[in-house]
């Protein structure tokens, strides 16, 4: 493959007509016939691009003498061997430079989507009383536009966001909503029950709306009147659903999101089997961004505490096969988890791909590297490389803390695999 004197890789962006290259990748992950052969044309530039690779293979003899000889001539050092260090020194770091703007471009495209569903949110909610019909087709269009960004054979990532993206108010309803569409595609639920359970997700506290500041958010000091005002929320819940004309489905999620497997939840008490089974993925979701996500930050759990804690102390409140496919979902290290490497650096996992929850994507603390200049390293592609444990972000050393800057509260998205690993990007809500 190689001719001896270059690198058997080329960058997406250097491709040109004529080259033969060779695709790291299954024959379903991109449209051509063979993983190997000569490119024929800018259309096939174009696509390959499309596919989010950074770089691919290609043999120098079997390509175009033509622009082989070109690409030597571009790569020929201006005088003698120092010239040829220092020509493959900036070209390490334009990619470098090319990598961090297509890392930093992908979470501002996820940050921009999320700022503006939580604005359709707070919209819906706002009409709800007086134009209940344009709240419904608000939310429907919203979750529409997740499950439209969702389809297709490609794998998604859970996104940890910017602890600012968003508005407040309407971040705990997007991160359930967003948490448990992929939870309902992973499970294979149909396209009418993903929009429904999208729906109920997103409004499965709207009742609170009716409720007044005090009684909003579930506290354990609450005394019994002020409990039993607080789970009033989900049958004025349910009323709400009614005037806006919501399907069924949305509705027992809205009226059965704290019912619990084992019959201890409210306001029926209802056991497993009685509670719709969309019902049954919000409850868990809800549980685990409240654990991650609650009031009073001094009692945040970490992502990975949160998980531990649901499958170890409240594994009977949730459905078994719901709970363990969720856990495979977030990954054993979700999204926001601050971990030791196997090579003991310190990191944060900032995405997870469901289909290999193991090897999460990580910002990783190095001192040698300013923190503005830190590149997400992806586990998949370190074999050597794994995570040793979770810590909390209170254990790591000040110098790793400033660094790797926890956030303090969750916001998650997603994302296609490959936009992250190639800086590629669709509009997620068009």
């Amino acid at each position: 493959m190689n001719d001896g004197s270059t690198s058997p890789y080329v960058t997406v962006q250097d491709l040109r007509i004529g080259m033969h290259v060779h695709l790291d990748l299954g024959w379903l992950d991109h449209p051509f016939a063979l993983n190997s052969f000569r490119i024929g044309s800018q259309a096939q530039i174009d696509t390959l691009r499309s596919l989010g690779v950074e770089r691919v293979r290609w043999d120098p003899l079997r390509s175009d003498p033509a622009v082989l000889s070109a690409w030597r001539a571009a790569r020929r050092p201006a005088s003698g061997p120092a010239g040829g260090e220092a020509a493959e020194e900036a070209e390490a770091r334009r990619q470098r430079r090319e990598l961090l703007a297509a890392q930093a471009a992908s979470l501002a495209r996820c940050e921009r989507y999320y700022a503006q569903a939580t604005r359709t949110f707070r919209q819906a909610l706002d009409q709800v009383h007086a134009r209940p019909d344009e709240a419904r087709e608000a939310s429907q269009a919203l979750i529409r536009g997740f499950l439209d960004a969702m389809e297709g054979t490609h794998d998604n990532c859970i996104r940890l966001l910017s602890e600012g993206a968003g508005d407040r108010a309407g971040c705990h309803s997007v991160n359930v909503t967003v948490i448990s569409l992929l939870l309902g595609r992973a499970i294979r639920l149909p396209d009418a029950e993903l929009l429904e359970l999208g729906v109920g997700a997103l409004l499965h506290d709207i009742g609170k709306i009716d409720l007044p500041d005090r009684v909003r958010v579930k506290d354990e000091h609450f005394t019994l009147a002020e409990f039993q005002y607080y789970q009033e929320h989900l049958a004025r819940g349910v009323e709400l659903a009614r005037r806006m004309q919501l399907g069924p489905g949305a509705m027992l999620v809205i009226g059965q999101h704290h019912e619990h497997a084992d019959g201890s939840g409210f306001p029926q008490r209802l056991p497993g089997e009685r509670i719709h089974r969309l019902a049954r993925i919000v409850a868990m979701v809800n549980r685990y961004d409240n654990l991650c996500n609650p009031l009073n930050p001094l009692k945040a759990l970490t992502p990975h505490e949160a998980l531990s804690l649901m499958f170890a102390q409240m594994k009977s409140r949730f459905d078994e096969a719901l709970l363990n496919s969720f856990i495979r979902l977030m990954g054993v290290y979700p999204p926001g988890s601050v971990v030791q490497l196997t090579d003991d650096r310190h990191a944060m996992v900032v995405s997870v791909n469901a289909a290999r929850p193991l090897k999460p994507r990580v910002l990783v603390h190095d001192v040698r590297v300013p923190r503005e200049e830190a590149l997400v390293l992806d586990l998949e592609q370190e074999p050597a490389l794994g995570i040793r444990r979770s810590f909390k972000p209170q254990q790591l050393p000040k110098a790793a803390l400033d660094y790797l800057s926890p956030r303090p509260r969750m916001c998650y998205f997603f994302e296609r695999a490959r936009d992250v690993e190639g800086g590629q990007g669709k509009g997620l809500l068009a």
